[in-house]
């Protein structure tokens, strides 16, 4: 039966991947991620993995794809525009980053730098019998509870700010009605001249 739902779970997260890459709508794509992080979370319960499977159901496939949704309808993308290259450098400095990005990753993972193999100076999280789930919730609500706070503070103001940006860059001024000229008569128009 594990085999059955690692399969099911595996052909799950390559069609939501492919889906992503190749999909036109904008709309589609954020569903289609939403596929893939939900059957990675299955993957991480069978790996027994049950904190990473809350963190990736809660924080990436709850949080995460609504705000790609919301930053999706409220900035309009997903209406079609004609592509135009105005930005040659673009492309040149994504590829560029990418490559950054990518040897900082190869640096971290086999430098081990901060991989000593020492105890904890803090001590164990908890006794053995409880769950990794439990033992970081006490841990995060007990000891690092103002900067959990804090964390969730500056997530709200940075939404508030995204939204007000968005509405205010959608913003057209009005245009008011301007009466149109009465047309006078020739002879007036040479009054007017005279008398002035």
């Amino acid at each position: 039966m594990a085999a059955v739902i690692f399969f099911v779970c595996a052909a799950l997260v390559l069609t939501g991947a492919f889906g992503v890459i190749l999909g036109r709508n904008p709309v589609h794509c954020a569903l289609f991620l939403l596929v893939t992080l939900v059957s990675v979370a299955v993957l991480y319960l069978q790996l027994d993995a049950a904190l990473v499977a809350a963190i990736q159901i809660v924080v990436y496939a709850s949080a995460i794809v609504v705000l790609f949704l919301f930053v999706i309808t409220l900035l309009g993308v997903d209406r079609h525009e004609p592509r135009d290259d105005s930005h040659p450098f673009q492309r040149v400095a994504a590829i560029v980053l990418g490559v950054l990005a990518f040897g900082g990753i190869v640096v971290l993972v086999h430098g081990n730098r901060w991989v000593s193999g020492a105890h904890s100076t803090r001590g164990a999280l908890g006794p053995a019998d409880t769950g990794n789930v439990e033992t970081l919730a006490k841990s995060l609500f007990t000891d690092f509870v103002w900067a959990f706070e804090m964390t969730a503070v500056l997530l709200v103001i940075a939404v508030v700010g995204s939204v007000v940006l968005a509405r205010r860059s959608g913003h057209r001024p009005e245009v008011t009605d301007v009466p149109e000229a009465v047309p006078t008569p020739q002879g007036s128009r040479e009054t007017e001249g005279s008398n002035a």
